[in-house]
């Protein structure tokens, strides 16, 4: 009987029955794929957390070889091209590259691969997102990503609001007129200090802390000679590296303020449950569950700091020692071993990595 045969569906949740299984070596799964499933197996409920990750993330190719190899996926990649009326799948999988880096492709782009996954793992391991673990989050649009994949908001609803939200930053403030640069090896105090010099330097346009990663990466966001100046001067302050971020438009700044009037609108008019696990925020690193609360961070998110290393640090502190990124890329699982290296992260994006996963339960 193959590993997956010993689980049963209960309550709408995969869980196991009685069988042996060896001591769980939970830091030999960086060396040994295989043991993703494992690491779920072993690992008590209130121990887990799914995470979805933001932009940044987005590469051509994404996807692509999920849809291959798994029906299930390509029915939620043709879900979302039926919702957008655009060929968003064919973008993703074949480029142009500049088409995809614009926020309205990237931003559903990115939630697109994470569904895809989500619901592989729903159809081919009986994995319910919503039920397997205590908590969700996601980095900044991947805050939809997770309220989508326990079933607070539909998959169409999804498309549509991530579509609108990447189209309206985007007409906030034009291509070239923004930016975003992570400077890596200085800590969140000294980051805000390089930002206000550098603001005041560049006759007061706009630089603030946009993302708070983790110990040593720190991104700024604002106009794109204060950014620019940001860079030099974190240099001169002990930064690593300065290094600008492939987005098109300067997130989680104030400069967003057109995008967050826009995201208040169509957010009253979309239906949502509320979620069956707390959602993490990002602008208060805590929980939330209530959809008008859910409602009223989504929007402050549009321009306010997202706290991602408060928020892993809260999901630590409440127990959670493994953290499961659905979707494309590795980003959250590196952030998660500098935020605490006694973390467990793994990433489950790609066929062999879901195959590992299944394989293992």
């Amino acid at each position: 009987m193959s590993k997956r045969a010993h689980y049963t569906r209960l309550s709408g949740a995969c869980k196991p029955r009685t069988v042996p299984s060896p001591e769980l070596d939970l830091d030999a799964v960086a060396l040994y794929p295989a043991a993703l499933g494992q690491v779920f197996r072993e690992v008590p409920f209130m121990s887990r957390a799914f995470v979805f990750p933001g932009q940044a993330s987005q590469v051509v190719g994404m996807g692509r070889e999920v849809s291959k190899a798994f029906p299930s996926a390509r029915e939620v990649f043709q879900e979302i091209d039926e919702t957008l009326k655009q060929n968003l799948s064919k973008l993703m999988f074949e480029g142009p590259d500049d088409e995809l880096l614009l926020t309205e492709n990237a931003q559903p782009a990115i939630m697109a691969v994470s569904l895809a996954v989500a619901r592989v793992l729903a159809v081919e391991g009986g994995v319910d997102i919503g039920q397997s673990a205590a908590f969700v989050a996601g980095h900044s649009l991947g805050e939809y990503s997770a309220l989508a994949a326990v079933g607070c908001l539909t998959l169409a609803d999804t498309a549509g609001l991530l579509k609108t939200r990447g189209r309206a930053m985007q007409e906030a403030v034009p291509v070239g007129q923004g930016a975003m640069a992570a400077l890596m090896g200085l800590e969140l105090e000294d980051v805000q200090a390089v930002a206000d010099e550098a603001a005041e330097a560049a006759d007061g346009e706009i630089c603030t802390v946009g993302n708070d990663n983790a110990p040593g990466q720190v991104v700024v966001s604002g106009s794109v000679a204060a950014v620019e100046r940001a860079m030099e001067i974190a240099k001169t302050r002990g930064a690593k590296r300065a290094i600008m971020l492939p987005v098109s438009a300067p997130f989680h700044c104030s400069l967003m303020a057109p995008a967050a009037d826009v995201m208040a609108e169509v957010l009253a008019e979309v239906p949502m449950t509320p979620p069956p696990k707390p959602l993490v925020a990002n602008v208060t690193a805590g929980p939330v569950t209530d959809p008008e609360e859910i409602r009223r961070l989504l929007v402050e998110q549009v321009t306010g700091m997202v706290r991602w290393r408060e928020c892993v640090l809260y999901l630590k502190g409440q127990g959670v020692d493994t953290l499961i990124e659905v979707g494309a890329g590795k980003v959250l699982s590196g952030l998660a071993k500098r935020i605490d290296g006694d973390l467990t992260a793994i990433s489950v994006g790609t066929p062999e990595t879901i195959d590992e996963f299944l394989n293992g339960l």
